[in-house]
């Protein structure tokens, strides 16, 4: 589905997300909110654009995407992407940073500074997160270990 953001530029842009047929409305309307909002997302492409479809490659471009069919690191379960129920936004700007502090993508480290306000990061309490959480999604930014900044999903 297409769905149009603000870019880091300023200008708008339109993006493709693939979701489950189930959050097609609900999913539209989030990003109708977040550009009301003049929440800035980068890109926004399907993860095939990239080779082999490689989650890491797409997070270091800082590339706001849904659907990918991959298992949860370490472990043997799918993740909620594989069923088009997950959404990963700016997640160059928003990392993942496990129990041990390894934190991906992996040239996220400067953004590991949650004190920073950059355009399209996301903090606890920001209109943004709650444009999700506030239809019942879950945000990993909110959770103890690991930490997911990027990570909004609808199980």
């Amino acid at each position: 589905m297409g769905v149009g953001h603000l870019g880091f530029d300023g200008q708008t842009h339109r993006g493709q997300l693939i979701v489950h047929k189930d959050l097609v409305a609900q999913v539209i309307t989030i990003f109708d909110e977040l550009y009301r909002l003049g929440f800035a997302i980068e890109k926004m492409r399907t993860v095939d654009l990239y080779p082999a479809a490689a989650d890491e490659l797409s997070m270091e471009d800082n590339n706001t995407s849904a659907f990918n069919c991959r298992r949860i690191r370490g472990t043997g379960r799918w993740s909620w992407h594989a069923y088009g129920r997950a959404i990963d936004v700016n997640p160059l700007l928003n990392p993942f940073i496990d129990s041990t502090g390894a934190f991906q993508p992996n040239n996220a480290g400067v953004y590991l500074d949650r004190n920073r306000i950059d355009p399209g990061l996301l903090h606890n309490g920001d209109p943004a997160v709650h444009v999700f959480t506030d239809r019942g999604w879950r945000w990993g930014g909110a959770w103890r270990t690991p930490i997911d900044y990027q990570h909004f999903e609808r199980p």
